[in-house]
């Protein structure tokens, strides 16, 4: 149904190589020295190497040295290299850095491209995006606190964020920030580039996840704005238009989610098969010969076939039709996706027993970082009710907010 070029299958075969080859033998390194900032050294010359055979940024233009892969051959891509929490990375298609290049490109002038965009494409620098706020409902991105007052030709940014995942070490944030106050609640909002290195932007704090505190690109901050003062040509886009442009990056950046998830699933089930196969348990037979094993690898490998193949006619529909109209089938995939993620590690740490509850798989990190699926880019509850709202309404129900 969605078939695969012949261009496309050979950067694939060569992707999966990299991946099984040089970045997972790099995750346990990733597990003993807790740090991702430490493995830098290493990612580099694996990212060199990634260069070198023409795979850099499979959904970068070519005009800005990437594979310029459109959006059905990149959800392919985001699969594959999903298998690893490092892969993305390493090929220079990592959130939130990857829709930050792909509304500069998008929304930015030539000044800004040249300033922010070109050198994230380059991967000589990083970014950050800073829009959930801690004390505002972060499914609700018109409701903002965090302003920008005009002031001669600045803007004055006051406000607070959290989550702003990767601004340790980050070159530059991308902010939402109420611009103007006293218009319609989905043009209030403006986004904004801000240099990381201006007076008044102050990284409070990494936030511990799940008892990790992260470092480097696996950062989520909590960072200020204290009267931090960017020019007014640091603006991205129109003024008030922050809302749109947020829905123009969540869109694509949901279908890399959800093929980056299916990666996840994949590389969860290969470990669940080689431990029911080879796991004997008494009397002395292997763990795949208990039915409620052989239950779960069925029902893990309908769910994940399943979610596949939503999310390829999610991203066809976007490509051919735009985000607007693949709306409904985008926030299927949002929580249906995330619901499978999370079913399939967890099958996966059960048939592994005590073994899966340590760090000695890969499967512990990702029960620890992808229990967030459900929650950013819009809760699963959020999504179910759109959905339901907008099928009620072909059957003639107005259901309110």
């Amino acid at each position: 149904m969605f078939p695969v070029s012949p261009e496309l299958e050979k950067s694939l075969k060569a992707m999966r190589t990299i991946v099984d080859a040089d970045v997972i033998p790099l995750e346990r390194e990733l597990a003993r020295r807790k740090s991702f900032t430490a493995l830098e050294p290493e990612l580099a010359s694996v990212r060199r190497k990634v260069k070198e055979l023409g795979l850099w940024g499979p959904q970068i233009p070519t005009k800005l040295g990437g594979m310029g892969l459109g959006l059905m051959e990149h959800a392919r891509v985001s699969e594959e290299l999903g298998r690893s929490p490092l892969g993305h990375y390493v090929f220079n298609c990592q959130a939130p850095d990857a829709g930050n290049m792909e509304i500069l490109e998008q929304f930015g002038n030539d000044e800004q491209k040249k300033t922010y965009l070109e050198p994230l494409a380059r991967g000589d620098i990083r970014s950050c995006f800073a829009m959930t706020e801690p004390d505002l409902p972060g499914s609700n991105p018109t409701w903002l606190a965090t302003t920008a007052t005009k002031d001669g030709a600045d803007y004055v940014i006051n406000g607070r964020k959290w989550f702003t995942s990767s601004c340790e070490g980050a070159t530059f944030a991308i902010v939402m920030a109420v611009t103007n106050p006293d218009a319609a609640p989905h043009a209030r909002a403006s986004q904004i580039l801000v240099p990381t290195s201006t007076p008044g932007f102050h990284r409070v704090r990494n936030i511990s996840v799940m008892g990790e505190p992260g470092d480097g690109y696996a950062s989520h901050a909590e960072v200020t704005f204290e009267g931090c003062r960017v020019p007014q040509t640091n603006l991205l886009g129109m003024e008030g238009a922050g809302f749109g442009i947020a829905q123009e990056r969540l869109g694509p950046g949901r279908i890399h989610h959800c093929m980056r998830w299916i990666g996840v699933c994949e590389r969860a089930f290969d470990l669940m098969c080689q431990r029911a196969a080879s796991r004997t348990v008494a009397p002395g037979k292997p763990l795949g010969t208990k039915q409620i094993v052989q239950a779960w690898i069925a029902e893990s490998r309908a769910e994940i076939q399943a979610g596949r193949l939503m999310v390829l006619q999610a991203a066809w529909k976007m490509e051919r039709e735009g985000a607007y109209a693949a709306r409904e089938e985008i926030s299927l995939i949002k929580f249906y996706v995330a619901g499978v993620l999370q079913n399939v590690i967890d099958r996966a740490v059960q048939v592994h027993g005590a073994l899966g509850m340590t760090d000695d798989t890969i499967l512990a990190y990702f029960y620890r970082h992808e229990r967030a699926a459900r929650i950013y880019d819009g809760a699963d509850e959020v999504h179910k009710v759109v959905v339901a709202k907008r099928i009620l309404k072909g059957y003639g129900l107005e259901v309110g907010s």
